[in-house]
């Protein structure tokens, strides 16, 4: 089985990582830096466990996406597409997609944010597109080597019914790799869950400048998660979403609770000077909110403030 994973950031680079122990072909899409050190020194994963694992280049195929053009030989090649990048590239990731997945193949998206899998879904088709939350924790430090940080899930289903058909065979391969991957018939609530998690920890810790633990250990800056988490909260139920029996602050305090020396990937995008996803997250909150009819002070703040930090290197 043919797996391309498109972005080999933190996330991609635990798939990468964790695919590399199977039977796999795997093709990595990347750039700039993170292109020439998975060329030049492969992947340096350090797994939850302690140990420092080297997955070497002529482990995979590596296609650098700003070189130019999918080479011939593996467009539509492959069986299964993993989408990682971030959402403010989803035009070109969702491109990219489309010419690397095989005509009988499926796109999976573990992407933060909401109105990914539909963008993805006009490239290659609604019945050939999964959607997936994933809670492993991850960072990448300025050598881009990978920190695994704490071990997670995947949940999974697929956008449409159709593409049940794609889904026994994910989660084989998820599972091989000790991924630990499951279904849910639910895909509405696997997204808004996620996106109750993205929008109380990345924008408290990205403004903060801290770690995912600092929110158990400063009470401030938890009740800003909470308040945001359930704004969120009551914009997906008048959404029509069902969101099960949830109780909000277990649910945020088990998270964090495995994650707590993790730096979430937004704070890694303003460390290096990278546009960060919180359109998707408090914004898309915001929008939704008001469609609804629903205020969502906390969330228009969040975002305001991550969207000055965003621009505060171009003032004096």
């Amino acid at each position: 089985m043919r797996i391309a994973i498109i972005g080999v950031g933190s996330i991609g680079g635990i798939i990468l990582g964790a695919l590399a122990d199977t039977d796999a072909d795997i093709v990595c899409i990347s750039r700039g830096n993170t292109s020439l050190n998975l060329s030049d020194l492969g992947l340096v994963l350090h797994t939850p466990e302690g140990s420092i694992e080297v997955v070497p280049s002529e482990r995979y195929l590596l296609v650098n996406s700003n070189s130019g053009p999918i080479p011939e030989q593996i467009r539509n090649t492959c069986d299964i597409a993993i989408v990682c990048g971030k959402t403010v590239d989803n035009h070109t990731l969702s491109e990219l997609a489309s010419e690397l997945v095989s005509e009988n193949g499926c796109v999976l998206t573990i992407q933060n944010g909401l109105g990914n899998a539909e963008l993805l879904a006009h490239k290659v088709g609604s019945d050939r597109v999964i959607v997936g939350s994933i809670t492993h924790a991850a960072w990448r430090n300025s050598d881009g080597e990978v920190n695994w940080v704490g071990r997670g899930e995947i949940i999974l289903g697929p956008l449409d019914k159709r593409g049940e058909v794609y889904v026994e065979s994910i989660l084989h391969i998820l599972n091989d790799a000790e991924l630990n991957a499951s279904k849910s018939d639910n895909i509405k609530q696997i997204l808004w869950k996620k996106l109750l998690i993205n929008v109380a920890i990345n924008p408290v810790c990205t403004i903060a400048g801290v770690r995912n633990g600092a929110l158990l250990e400063v009470n401030s800056l938890w009740q800003q998660a909470m308040q945001a988490m359930r704004e969120a909260a009551v914009v997906a139920r008048a959404s029509g979403v069902d969101l099960g029996d949830i109780e909000l602050e277990n649910y945020l305090r088990e998270v964090v609770s495995i994650s707590p020396d993790n730096r979430c990937s937004m704070l890694q995008d303003i460390m290096a000077g990278r546009e960060t996803e919180i359109d998707s997250l408090c914004g898309a909150v915001v929008m939704r909110g008001e469609a609804e009819g629903i205020p969502t002070p906390c969330n228009a703040i969040l975002h305001g403030l991550v969207k000055g930090i965003e621009k505060s290197s171009s003032f004096d």
